[in-house]
């Protein structure tokens, strides 16, 4: 049940309403942005709410019991401090979305429709169209340890305690063959596909202070999972830290850390649960009577 505020709801008995939505955006870095699909600015609560922005609810929806319930929200990106290089770098993922009907001629007079966390945003040349995700979303998301054969934790934090200081490696950009795909020079000689799956950091150039993740690093060779949002030039600089892909033998033999593995190497897998009787003798694909 929702309780409407007695202003508000004198306001929706009247024989005719003024109403508009405003969506007030928290980042996480927790700057706080306002728009609005009315036709001039609102102030409400002392943040500017701008129009003129082409924001418009695209879809809601609602669902009963633990069910995520979200919407969408299109506009194009003249918002104020809404740029495609900001969302491409994941400026606004996760941010925070407060949903309000509000009566334009008298701004404090609303109702909070809404708290949401923005989703996925699809862009399409200038105009986005940004998904809502309502708070059951946050019941989704993985809480403790699970059991699994691989590690748990993430390579150098608290739980995983490898100290990443003799696992990075500075570099240069040499050139961009294609994009994703950067020939570089690091300042020393690793293993091979020691920075495969591990992170990159911009230290220098257009993107940086932003990090990606890193797909595959050959010789001189890295590629990245996700072009960065800005250009790429060579001479940009960069740190690399090492990847891990969370199997027993690799915290073991590249990390010396089989002591923290926050896994469950031995447990069964499904081969064990249909080995018939007798191990796997004589399963070779021949007959079982000659």
């Amino acid at each position: 049940m929702r309780d409407i505020p007695d202003a508000f709801a004198a306001h929706l008995a009247g024989g005719v309403t003024t109403l508009c939505r405003c969506w007030a955006l928290t980042r996480r870095d927790g700057l706080r942005l306002g728009f609005t699909d009315h036709d001039r600015d609102l102030v409400l609560g002392g943040l500017t709410y701008a129009a003129r922005t082409g924001l418009e609810a695209a879809e809601a929806s609602a669902e009963l019991g633990f069910a995520v319930s979200g919407g969408d929200v299109a506009g194009a990106l003249t918002g104020l401090g809404l740029t495609e290089v900001e969302i491409a770098g994941g400026l606004y993922d996760g941010a925070s979305v407060e949903t309000w009907l509000v009566d334009w001629t008298a701004p404090e007079t609303r109702l909070l429709l809404d708290l949401a966390t923005l989703g996925e945003i699809r862009r399409t040349g200038d105009a986005f169209v940004a998904e809502l995700r309502g708070l059951a979303d946050r019941l989704e998301a993985e809480r403790g340890r699970t059991y699994r054969a691989t590690c748990g934790a993430d390579l150098g934090d608290a739980r995983c305690r490898v100290d990443l200081a003799g696992f990075r490696a500075t570099g240069t950009v040499l050139a961009e063959p294609e994009p994703g795909t950067l020939a570089v020079a690091l300042d020393g000689s690793f293993p091979e596909g020691l920075f495969s799956g591990g992170r990159l950091a911009w230290t220098g150039g257009a993107n940086a202070g932003r990090t990606t993740d890193l797909r595959v690093q050959a010789g001189g060779l890295i590629e990245l999972w996700e072009a960065p949002p800005a250009a790429i030039a060579p001479g940009d600089a960069f740190t690399l830290s090492a990847g891990c892909d969370k199997r027993l033998a690799t915290c073991r033999d590249r990390f010396a850390n089989a002591v923290n593995f926050q896994g469950f190497p031995h447990m069964p897998g499904n081969d064990f649960v249909v080995r018939p009787p007798g191990g796997e003798t004589g399963l070779d694909g021949g007959s079982l009577f000659r």
